[in-house]
This record gives structure tokens, sequence and C-alpha cells, in this order.
């Protein structure tokens, strides 16, 4: 979700204005995904990279993440909608790692929607972490380097048990992966959008999967 920060140049405002404008445009996603009957969704929120951006614009990601939270939990255990937290959580602050974790213990056993949250989150970490659970595995002894495949891998990734994506939609002009998912979109389709973030809708939302409906999916095969 990029371009929360020029939106808000463009138009005089502080960077926070344009977080909180892609709040916004995180529930209009939220709720087109589930209107077309997308059963997953995965938004990157905060990435391990973005440590590096002022501390006061971090804070106020910290700050937006929890209220999205506290004021969006409810509804989405009464709308049947899990919520995962992808990412590394162990380094996240206290308050936060709490509250993910409250959010997903609350929505565990629901089954109707899945929406991910990419937070201090990057495609990189997150197979390193992966490699040093399987070298775990090896050094304990409970499988031979010989025997690893890519289901262990995919297995040992934050995404276990989730569908690879399909359709990855990247805003604001850019024409990048930016460290997103990369072991499971590796046959995803990518559509990108000129659009800023907070002026994501459902309009734009549904060009991106016409497009998608439009492309042939070969895996690799002969066409």
């Amino acid at each position: 979700m990029d371009g929360n920060g020029r939106w808000a140049k463009e138009r005089g405002l502080p960077r926070v204005a344009g977080h909180r404008e892609g709040v916004a445009a995180a529930r209009r996603a939220i709720e087109t995904a589930r209107e077309l009957g997308l059963t997953h969704l995965t938004l990157y929120s905060f990435s391990t990279e973005n440590w590096r951006r002022p501390e006061t614009e971090v804070r106020s990601l910290m700050e937006l993440m929890k209220q999205f939270i506290e004021s969006d939990l409810d509804k989405m255990v009464r709308e049947n909608v899990r919520v995962r937290i992808i990412g590394d959580k162990e380094t996240l602050p206290v308050d936060i790692r709490t509250l993910v974790e409250r959010a997903e213990r609350e929505t565990a056993g629901n089954d109707g929607h899945t929406l991910q949250i990419a937070f201090n989150y990057g495609g990189r970490d997150e197979l390193r972490r992966a490699v040093s659970l399987i070298a775990r595995k090896v050094a304990e002894g409970v499988i031979k380097p010989e025997e690893i495949t890519e289901t262990h891998l995919s297995r040992a990734l934050d995404t276990s048990g989730m569908p690879d994506p399909d359709l990855v939609i990247r805003t604001s002009g850019e024409h990048r992966v930016s460290n997103f998912l990369l072991w499971q979109a590796a046959y995803a389709e990518y559509v990108f959008l000129d659009a800023y973030w907070p002026d994501f809708d459902r309009t734009l939302f549904l060009d991106a999967v016409r497009q998608y409906y439009g492309r042939e999916r070969r895996y690799g095969g002969r066409g």
C-alpha cells in the first residue's frame, strides 16, 4: 500500500494525514474483497525497512495500527473475518505485539474470510527466519538436508497454511516487488496502478481484478 506520504505532500498535509487516509483505503479494500467473495486478502502495511523512517513517523504508524485493531476487531469477529499478522513479531514493541496476538487469538475460529496484515514484514527476512527454523530441525536430527522440499520451506514461512497469492496490486506508479511475498508470489499476476494508496477504491480494485481475469496463467508451461 504505497503513496500515503506523497498523497499528503501534494495536498500540503503532514505525512500522518496520508497514513490515516491509507487506513480508510484499507477498510474499503477489505469490504470490496468480501463483496467479491475473495477468501484471502493481504495488506502490506509496515516493512522491515520502514524502521529507517523518522522516529515520529514510525510512532504514528504504530499508533495507527493500534487504532485500527482496537476499532475494527469487534466488527471482524462479527463478520467472521480471521486476522493473521505476518512479519517478525518478536521485535515489535510489547504493546503492539500484545494487541496483534489478541487479534489473532480472538478471530482464530473465523472461516469466512482471511485478512493478513504484513507488519514489520520483509520477504528476505521471512526467508531468513524460515531457513533458520529448518536449519535447527536439521541440527536436531528431525530432518536430513537432502530431504528438504519446497513444502518444508513453505510451512516454515509466516504464511504457512495459506494459499499463494493469485494477484498482487502495487499502487503509486512504482513497478517493483519491494520485498513482498518473494517466495509466495512466484507465479502471481501483477497489476501496477498510478494511483496513490489513499485513492484506492472499489473501482480501482475491480479494474485490477478484471485485468487478472483477462490474463492466461501458464505457470511456466507452454502457451
